[in-house]
């Protein structure tokens, strides 16, 4: 590709008339060694690669960008040399125009030739083996030429990492990494001409010294189980106070979670900030005190900072530097700058590393040794001052603050035998327990100096009689961090040790903390309310699919679903939707399904729990199922019989009803299961084995339903008409035909108080006062249903059609 003019045949291909791309010349002079890459999208997206030699930038086209997986072979097709000038180059290509598209200044810095290899002739011979150290791209990597196939226009190369302490998971760089590292722009907002943020030009002056003011810190959620995958960071969870640590212009101050400014407790820390950390920043992290075996702990920071014991910050996350603001960076690109800002920092001030992907190996790594636990971090979400499913955190340990209320007299020393704890539940206190153990003498002798001013005469919460003799106790405003091995059912406390106050974090928050399910799928809006009355948000109607994603998809996967959505909550407009207009993503699937006019239509269903969970972000509550699977779509598994009772009818009427239901279809050689609907009715479902299709099942299904009310005139109708319902159930037979769709089991629906569709055995269905029994909040009681015998009755094995 050499040529006595380099850059000919880039200028050949523009028309710098109308593009705003330099026009360049070769570079005379001392030669340099930058590189840079360009995110560019053009007819396709893809990355140029570009490294200077020769005062040119010689470039290559990556299709799906550098991967630091050394098993990734990227291909890299040669385009034309570049001016030097191009290195700076961000903006947009006009339509029409050679390239045309957005273009991002994806990344930069220097290169060189490995091992003193003369890159201009291992150029010519198809081969360039070189170190970068860039923002993004570091360490060794290699470009190979491909042996070229006949009718070839293009050289085609392979880019490849080299394996270092650099490499890392395929799609750790150009997933995670999306904004432009000169301009902090997002590839839409250079599209649009969006101009660069007013900070980010401050920063890149460094001419920004105003003191970063306290923000709230972004919460995790606590969940069962490690989120698996590479797109999450794990960190250690620290056993500390958590800190706001803002510098600028050779001061610093700490702030606790709430603001308050502790700058005098952690004196040592903000003296190390106002030394060794630049310009100025607001740094995120963890305050901490180390045990004899060199792991944070809690009971040791509470002597330390009673005693004048040594203190360190452990930073984790960055959310201003020189006046910009860098929340809503992704998180992996926020912790590389902190980690370049706090390259000169000394004790007590260290960065907190991470760990992308393999968080259940360190999990137990960390559990094993003898730590709390670790928090997981999706590494391209921003940063947000609320809890949030983007932050979690999964703990070895049992352990969480609650709220002191009063105190027992001990009998052989001064001070107390045990603390009665409480903690916030439904807008009151609830007692919690008793705690006895993890003091010392210095420890009481303190707790009872603390708590004597704030005696009472009367319990704050409702206290049982046998725990609450003897009882003194306390205005509810200390917060006690406890350790405990499980709590009752009764909400008590079990084998609880007292380890340390809370100063951190005030009364009114603490609350009980329970484990929810890891979610695959990012919930947008997850604090908007879907159920008013009951203040559930859109997270925990997520969480409650995500913990029964097993039972439910045993009757909702691969079976068209027919969808009841809300997407700003169940008291405003709802409406049905069972056709894909391709706005659902690629996790929910489509099915063809030929219409009564003989056309195809796309319907939905899913497979999987991130299908059904991309659903829920599009603002679904309800599924309600076909009778038949995608791959037998003609052949109905299942016959459902809804009893939908008129207006003031008892719930005790509809239940006898099922019982009748079900005697008959017994006779009939049929067993059949109760579903509660989770609105007025009952289902009684009987299992197919798929072997008629939909005009036998409906016809079956009309002809007994009609028989049943011809029968029992007084107690049903088979009329939808509402006039005929007047005192009597109706037997709904038609969700039996081709098209029709059922709620499904443990589905939610769009009514007050989320209740859930919940299948019973017949022996229960005797206790049951309510189709509503169960609603989302019962989400553990029905994972455990589902998985014992309760439901023997649900085990009805798949059954012929009788003869009718």
């Amino acid at each position: 590709m050499a040529s006595s003019d380099p850059l000919a045949a880039y200028n050949a291909k523009r028309d710098f008339a109308k593009t705003a791309e330099p026009a360049g010349k070769a570079a005379r002079g001392k030669a340099g060694n930058i590189f840079l890459v360009q995110k560019h999208d053009a007819t396709r997206l893809h990355y140029d690669f570009r490294l200077e030699l020769d005062g040119v930038l010689k470039s290559w086209a990556i299709t799906r960008g550098p991967s630091p997986d050394p098993a990734d072979k990227r291909l890299a097709v040669r385009t034309e040399d570049h001016p030097l000038a191009y290195a700076d180059f961000e903006g947009t290509i006009p339509k029409g125009e050679y390239g045309g598209g957005t273009v991002m200044l994806w990344d930069r810095g220097t290169w060189a030739p490995v091992a003193g290899k003369d890159p201009h002739e291992t150029l010519e011979e198809g081969h360039l083996h070189f170190m970068l150290d860039g923002e993004r791209m570091k360490g060794e990597w290699l470009l190979v030429r491909m042996k070229p196939r006949p009718g070839e226009k293009h050289e085609n190369w392979l880019l490849r990492k080299v394996a270092d302490k650099h490499a890392g998971a395929s799609g750790a760089l150009v997933d995670r990494a999306i904004n432009s590292i000169a301009t902090g722009r997002t590839m839409a907002e250079i599209a649009e001409g969006k101009k660069t943020p007013a900070k980010a030009r401050q920063r890149r002056k460094g001419n920004s010294t105003a003191f970063p003011a306290f923000r709230p810190p972004q919460l995790a959620t606590l969940v069962d189980s490690v989120p698996t995958g590479s797109g999450w960071l794990h960190e250690l969870k620290y056993d500390g106070y958590r800190c706001l640590l803002a510098v600028a212009g050779g001061k610093a101050k700490a702030y606790t979670r709430t603001g308050l400014d502790w700058s005098d407790r952690f004196a040592a820390i903000v003296d190390a900030a106002t030394r060794t950390i630049p310009g100025s920043a607001l740094i995120d992290g963890e305050v901490v005190a180390m045990d004899e075996k060199g792991h944070p702990s809690f009971q040791t920071l509470q002597n330390a900072m009673k005693q004048g014991g040594a203190l360190r910050f452990f930073a984790f996350d960055l959310l201003e530097q020189d006046g910009e603001d860098l929340t809503e960076l992704p998180n992996i690109e926020r912790k590389r700058r902190l980690a370049v800002l706090l390259s000169n920092a000394s004790e007590p001030i260290a960065y907190s590393d991470h760990v992308a992907g393999n968080g259940e190996k360190l999990f137990r790594e960390l559990c094993r040794e003898g730590f709390e636990g670790i928090i997981s971090k999706r590494a391209d979400a921003p940063y947000r001052s609320r809890r949030s499913q983007a932050w979690l955190k999964i703990k070895c340990l049992q352990r969480q603050e609650f709220i002191i209320i009063g105190w027992t007299e001990s009998e052989r020393r001064s001070g107390f035998r045990s603390l009665l704890l409480g903690i916030n539940e439904h807008h009151k206190l609830r007692y919690a327990g008793k705690v006895g153990t993890g003091f010392d003498s210095a420890t009481i002798a303190m707790l009872t100096e603390r708590l004597r001013p704030l005696e009472r005469k009367t319990p704050p919460a409702e206290v049982p009689r046998t725990a609450a003799r003897d009882a003194h106790w306390v205005k509810p405003g200390l917060v006690a961090e406890i350790a405990y091995a499980e709590i009752t059912q009764d909400g008590v406390l079990r084998h609880p040790s007292f380890l340390g106050l809370r100063e951190d974090k005030p009364a009114r928050e603490v609350v009980a903390e329970k484990p929810q399910p890891v979610l695959p799928v990012m919930i947008s809006n997850p604090d908007r309310i879907i159920f008013p009355e009951a203040s559930i948000t859109k997270g925990e109607l997520a969480a409650y699919y995500a913990r029964l994603a097993d039972p439910l998809l045993k009757w909702l996967a691969d079976r068209p679903v027919s969808l009841v959505r809300c997407p700003q909550g169940r008291a405003k407009h709802c409406f049905f939707q069972r056709h894909d207009a391709g706005s659902f993503g690629d996790r929910v699937r489509q099915v063809m399904v030929r219409e009564k006019d003989g056309k195809s239509e796309p319907y939905l269903y899913v497979d999987s729990a991130e299908g059904m969970l991309a659903c829920v972000q599009m603002g679904t509550i309800e599924f309600h199922g076909w009778g038949s699977k995608v791959d037998a779509i003609e052949r109905p598994d299942r016959m459902v019989l809804d009893l939908d009772p008129d207006e003031g009818l008892g719930f005790g009427r509809v239940r006898d009803a099922a019982f009748h239901l079900r005697d008959i279809l017994a006779e009939m050689g049929l067993l059949s299961w109760p579903m509660l609907t989770g609105g007025k009715g009952i289902h009684v479902v009987v299992p197919l084995d798929a072997g008629a299709e939909w005009p036998a099942v409906k016809d079956f299904a009309s002809r007994f339903a009609k028989a049943i009310a011809a029968a029992h005139p007084e107690r049903f109708t088979a009329n939808m008409k509402k006039a005929r319902r007047h005192g009597r159930i109706f037997l709904d037979w038609m969700r039996n035909q081709r098209g029709a769709s059922a709620i499904l089991p443990y589905a939610a629906r769009a009514r007050a108080n989320a209740p859930v569709a919940a299948p019973l055995s017949w022996d229960e269905l005797h206790e049951t006062d309510r189709a509503s029994r169960f609603t989302i909040a019962d989400a553990e009681e029905l994972l455990d249903r589902a998985g014992s015998d309760a439901l023997k009755d649900w085990a009805v094995a798949a059954q012929p059609l009788p003869d009718y």
